[in-house]
């Protein structure tokens, strides 16, 4: 039998790991402008067209490189990072594996032109292919500028699945934000399509966090800050009362380097428990500090999960900083460890269920009178007397991510046997689900998928016959938004006005609102309403649904009565009537089951089983 294994050629193996490395067009971002850091650069700007797709450029004022190192950061795993295995565990760089601009080069033409500080003139190197086909010296500024053209021209079939230029623009954004929140003492800036996105003069956090989310943010942030002989903890996280309905703003790095973790996300959640409800999300700049020996950042290709040592005991000290904080800084109260503290969550909610009318912005956090704690550095034997009591609550060895039902739900004539029984009685059980009996037996309800039913229906319909119609406001409104919502806002305005809005753009992620679609309560908080129906926009687009298609699912889901809502037997009725006069009442337009019906025969055999 003849020999059958092989070695590849470099430029297979290249695009092999290219495929771990470079996803998208935001992982080339993330690792020249992590490049860029690492080189000392106290100035960094990134240039991008069409999402990335047709250019990436990033230009630094770092140490830059001579032309032998120029040559060599072409070839796999050649870095100026580490040395031997044992420099593993004491990484204090962003970038080590030495994988980036070889994997890139793999995969796009890519330009490169550096110069040192003791060197005259610097060097033009350009690569297609895994090969460098021109080398040269030019006049160049010290530092490093990397120009990244067509990626993935020799991948066609990785091209082809690259998303829709906003989709790919909001993947930039998020890594973009998160290298310049970590490094405020940098200058960054992005221009897309020649239009300049960011400007972020070097500053201090606060001012970083304001630069990117707007300066409305400001009043909202709490200061974090705990030292411990473990682990440093600082920051700045969200007042209770500004958390959100939509995830989004919730950063965690550790040693300055963006990381995710169902775990530690879990532990922030679960400092707010007595202060939001669970559909809440609180907005959060966490920043680790923590001995590199004690931390494995080499264990995923993106360098986005790392392993700790001890998980548990920084899951507690994260956990109680938090809630330390938010106790020295509530408004009205704070909390003491060792109180049994009852926060209340309370919303003022008006709508009837037709789509007329929106419930509107939740009230405030009610609480008793406790004291505070001054923030000092504790050591782990205070620390453990600190969190003794919150304990009890359990801390979760692992944390599962939660997914949308999408199975279909099967039914044959069960619709017109449940339009039928028109003058029954309905009874909302547990502030979720509308029971009632019907000829098939019991029927029940989920009132947040069905009225998202029905809105989407609604709105879609709106959508492709003409504009709703809208409600003038008495007063215009004015509502300021981050860099990249102002964005998507502004990519979909067309079709939001169409569904009765009527607002414009006055500049500086600033808009204009004149009017609602009519029957939107008059007190709903606006800011939070835009702000879903642009996260939730996002969300979608991930699954490449049409432009219309999208709008209508976001503006539902935005809109749509929540769960725990009180409705009036009336609107109960209504809400039936409605479900079954759409289209597809089955499903909720994410997918989840909008009722489900227990037929006599099963309620007979579990009485009988």
């Amino acid at each position: 039998m003849p020999d059958i294994i092989r070695l590849l050629p470099d430029s297979i193996a290249n695009q092999i790991a290219a495929g771990e490395v470079i996803q998208r067009p935001a992982s080339v971002v993330k690792e020249l402008v992590e490049n860029a850091i690492d080189a000392g650069s106290t100035q960094i700007k990134l240039v991008v067209k069409d999402a990335g797709k047709t250019l990436i450029q990033v230009i630094d004022n770092g140490k830059g490189m001579t032309e032998t190192d120029a040559r060599m950061s072409f070839e796999r795993h050649a870095t100026s990072k580490i040395t031997s295995a044992n420099d593993l565990f004491s990484i204090k760089t962003l970038g080590f594996r030495g994988e980036a601009l070889a994997s890139i080069a793999a995969i796009a033409h890519v330009e490169l032109i550096s110069r040192t500080s003791d060197e005259e003139v610097g060097h033009r190197l350009v690569n297609e292919g895994s090969t460098i086909i021109k080398s040269e010296k030019v006049q160049a500024m010290q530092g490093t500028m990397i120009t990244v053209k067509n990626l993935f021209y020799n991948v066609p079939a990785r091209r082809k699945f690259l998303k829709s230029d906003p989709v790919e623009m909001k993947h930039i954004l998020d890594e973009f934000h998160r290298v310049s929140l970590a490094h405020p003492e940098i200058f960054f800036s992005l221009e897309h399509n020649n239009n300049e996105v960011y400007h972020l003069p070097k500053g201090n956090l606060r001012q970083r966090i304001v630069g990117i989310f707007g300066k409305n943010i400001n009043d909202k942030l709490v200061p974090l800050n705990e030292e411990t002989e473990v682990v440093n903890i600082s920051g700045f996280i969200g007042k209770a009362e500004s958390a959100k309905k939509t995830s989004g703003d919730q950063f965690i790095f550790v040693n300055d380097r963006f990381i995710k973790s169902n775990y530690l996300n879990h532990a922030v959640r679960s400092a707010y428990e007595d202060l939001i409800s669970k559909e809440l999300y609180p907005t959060y700049f966490i920043f680790l500090d923590i001995n590199p020996a004690q931390i494995d950042i080499n264990v995923h290709p993106t360098k986005t999960e790392i392993k700790f040592e001890d998980e548990r005991l920084i899951y507690n000290y994260l956990r109680v900083s938090l809630r330390h904080s938010l106790g020295q800084y509530h408004v009205g109260s704070s909390l003491d460890f060792n109180t049994d503290t009852n926060f209340i969550n309370r919303y003022s909610e008006k709508s009837n269920l037709t789509g007329e009318k929106h419930e509107s912005s939740p009230g405030g956090l009610f609480s008793g009178s406790i004291s505070a704690h001054k923030p000092d550095k504790r050591n782990k034997d205070e620390w453990v007397e600190v969190y003794k009591g919150l304990q009890q609550t359990g801390i979760p060895e692992k944390i599962s991510s939660s997914h949308l039902e999408h199975e279909a739900f099967k039914y044959s004539n069960y619709e017109e046997n449940l339009i039928e029984s028109g003058n029954r009685d309905i009874i909302q059980l547990n502030g979720q689900y509308l029971v009632f009996q019907s000829k098939l037996g019991l029927t029940i309800i989920d009132q947040q998928s069905a009225h998202e039913r029905i809105l989407y229906e609604k709105y879609l319909k709106l959508l492709k016959k003409g504009k709703a119609n809208t409600q003038k406001e008495l007063f215009p409104r004015t509502i300021e938004l981050s860099r990249d919502r102002s964005l998507v806002l502004t990519e979909i305005l067309d079709m939001v006005n169409g569904l009765g809005f009527e607002m414009e753009g006055f500049g500086h992620d600033t808009f204009i609102i004149h009017g609602t679609p009519l029957g939107l309560d008059t007190n709903t908080d606006m800011d939070s309403l835009i702000n879903n129906i642009i996260q939730q926009f996002i969300e979608n687009k991930e699954s490449g649904l049409g432009i219309e298609d999208n709008v209508a699912r976001s503006m539902a889901f935005s809109s749509g009565i929540k769960r725990n809502k009180r409705l009036e037997k009336e609107e109960m009725s209504v809400l039936v009537e409605q479900l079954f006069a759409c289209q597809m009442p089955q499903n909720s337009p994410g997918g989840k089951k909008c009722f489900i019906v227990m037929e006599h025969e099963e309620i007979l055999k579990r009485f009988n089983s």
